[in-house]
């Protein structure tokens, strides 16, 4: 038994950004939400050009759809990478793509970024895709909660995205489904200020257009400050019924990727523009139509420096995040001492290390080559390495200078006078023989030396550590 779906999907501006950057699309066999980065770097052409290239696929599946998901977010990819190689100044632009494609019993997800996809059954909402960002991958690590990360200032650093630089690597999974399930996939200006229960009991609402409405109206009510789109949809029996036309939303509505000026700088000219005016577009999505970006020189330097100071702070964050889960063993005030962190300063940055644990141990009292292995800062790879590594420092041996003099004195042996043997002349015939007596050495009886004359051997010779 096969299903289909009712569908829907809506994108505002929201109250802070001047031009929309999320693209949207809803189909009867496709669901997509691609949301822009970039800035100056136009993400409403990175969005625009993955949501033409993946709805190709809003026809009924072959036999692998996982491969054709996967196929056309490369091919977003390409496309992208042409475009930047044609108009140098939107080198930066990427977009995050999550897309869902329906064979009547099963959604083929690919996902990259940090826009999301959720399934609501019997009440109970489940996300299906995993952020690929930085304040992610601490909520994963137990660093973080799921409510401080909603709020944490760099919470909108993604790491992997569609950018026509780095080859995508998208999640690809697929997920079964039933009737009466309901299918949400929104962009992060939706999902980063509404909790997971206020999606469920606004999704859960009738008709499926009203839901769509109430949640980008909760969204912007507390106090989404970036573009929300959402693109709903409602697993329902198959009855044979005709389906709507597409919904195509935000910056795909108006595809700026197809209408890039032929200027360098790849902003729409005002004809251009005006000739936008009179597309035919839905009601709904003029509502929510961008405003024509004032271009100049001051403006787009302004932007770009506010990107880069943006990168800048990420790429902090992530030195320092690192740094905290390093240890190493160093000098403090002439004695060893463990810090954590990273033995450097940045002028202007925060400490980076700091003490954890002191120690009795003087540097002095240590063998030379560790004395100045410490003093030059040993890194270890934890605390109980670094304990470890404190507790085999060898310590140097006593000088001997100031071993006692022994009281006793030591007799020196007389060297003994080895006999010689005088050899006479043979006597005359007749005549007797005397012999020469001969001497015998008289022994001399050395004192052993006393026990403070020998110097202490192994640890029992060496200082202290004090």
């Amino acid at each position: 038994m096969t299903f289909r779906l009712r569908f829907t999907a809506l994108s505002d501006v929201g109250r802070v950004r001047r031009d929309n950057q999320d693209s949207g699309y809803a189909g009867p066999h496709l669901l997509v939400i691609a949301d822009g980065v970039g800035g100056a770097a136009r993400g409403d052409i990175a969005s625009s050009a993955a949501v033409e290239a993946i709805r190709k696929l809003d026809v009924p599946p072959g036999n692998d759809p996982l491969s054709e998901l996967a196929a056309t977010i490369h091919l977003a990819h390409d496309r992208l990478a042409e475009i930047v190689e044609g108009h140098p100044d939107l080198d930066g632009t990427s977009t995050t793509v999550s897309a869902a494609v329906f064979d009547g019993t099963h959604l083929a997800i690919g996902h990259v970024g940090d826009s999301r996809g959720y399934l609501l059954r019997d009440g109970v909402l489940r996300q299906l895709t995993d952020d690929h960002t930085l304040v992610q991958s601490l909520v994963d690590e137990g660093r973080i909660t799921e409510d401080e990360a909603r709020v944490h200032p760099h919470r909108n650093l993604i790491l992997r995205a569609v950018d026509g630089v780095h080859e995508p690597e998208p999640d690809l999974f697929t997920t079964e489904v039933n009737v009466g399930d309901r299918l949400l996939f929104c962009s992060d200006g939706c999902s980063g200020v509404l909790t997971n229960d206020a999606l469920a009991a606004l999704l859960a609402i009738d008709p499926l257009e009203t839901a769509a409405s109430r949640l980008v109206s909760a969204a912007l009510d507390a106090g989404s400050s970036d573009n929300v789109t959402v693109v709903v949809a409602e697993v329902v029996e198959d009855d044979d019924e005709a389906s709507p036309p597409a919904f195509v939303v935000g910056a795909a509505a108006s595809a700026p990727h197809l209408r890039i000026s032929d200027e360098s700088t790849g902003n729409l000219s005002d004809s251009e523009f005006a000739a936008l005016e009179g597309l035919p577009i839905d009601p709904e999505d003029l509502r929510y139509a961008p405003q024509p970006p004032r271009r100049g020189s001051a403006l787009r330097i302004l932007a770009v420096v506010a990107v880069v100071l943006a990168l800048l702070a990420g790429a902090g964050w992530g030195a320092y995040a690192y740094s905290q889960t390093r240890y190493y063993v160093s000098d403090n005030a002439g004695k060893v001492a463990i810090f954590k962190g990273v033995d450097l300063d940045i002028w202007g940055a925060p400490p980076l290390h700091h003490l954890v644990k002191s120690t009795d141990i003087s540097l002095s009292a240590i063998e030379p080559y560790f004395a100045t292995e410490v003093r030059n800062g040993k890194a270890v790879e934890s605390l109980a390495k670094a304990e470890k590594y404190v507790a085999g420092l060898p310590l140097k041996c006593a000088d001997t200078s100031t071993i006692p003099v022994p009281t006793t004195p030591v007799v020196t042996p007389t060297p003994v006078k080895t006999p010689t043997t005088t050899r006479h002349p043979k006597p005359a015939a007749g005549t007797t023989r005397t012999a020469t007596p001969t001497r015998t050495p008289t022994p001399i009886t050395l004192p052993s030396p006393s026990p403070s004359a020998t110097p202490g051997t192994g640890t029992s010779g060496c200082t202290g550590a004090q």
